[in-house]
């Protein structure tokens, strides 16, 4: 539970501050509201889905069920900052990267 808390809020924070650097949507309030409101309980809620139906389906076996777990998590972390990342190719990020996001690690959604 605890997991899927920490990757809801880390996404969020990540997301809210890509759109910050690249000026999309309407303002800093506005953006912020979704992602707590909205964002964080949703990614959370299926985040702890899926943490539940991997541990049902993996049973007893703690290392794969680990292994399993953890690369099903970042798997959808990152498809779904990948859904709302798409829209930040604007004027201060022609390539829909912020100037801080590290060249080593690839962009969601590309």
């Amino acid at each position: 539970m605890a997991v899927a808390l920490l990757l809801a809020v880390s996404a969020a924070m990540l997301l809210g501050r890509s759109w910050t650097a690249c000026d999309v949507g309407v303002n800093n309030a506005a953006n912020s509201g979704f992602l707590l409101w909205l964002f964080i309980p949703g990614l959370w809620t299926v985040l702890m889905l899926v943490w539940v139906a991997a541990g049902a389906l993996l049973g007893n076996r703690p290392l794969l069920h680990a292994f399993a777990l953890a690369v099903t998590l970042l798997s959808v972390f990152w498809c779904v900052l990948s859904i709302f990342w798409e829209g930040t190719a604007t004027p201060p990020c022609p390539g829909g990267v912020p100037s801080w996001w590290p060249s080593f690690i690839p962009v969601p959604g590309f």
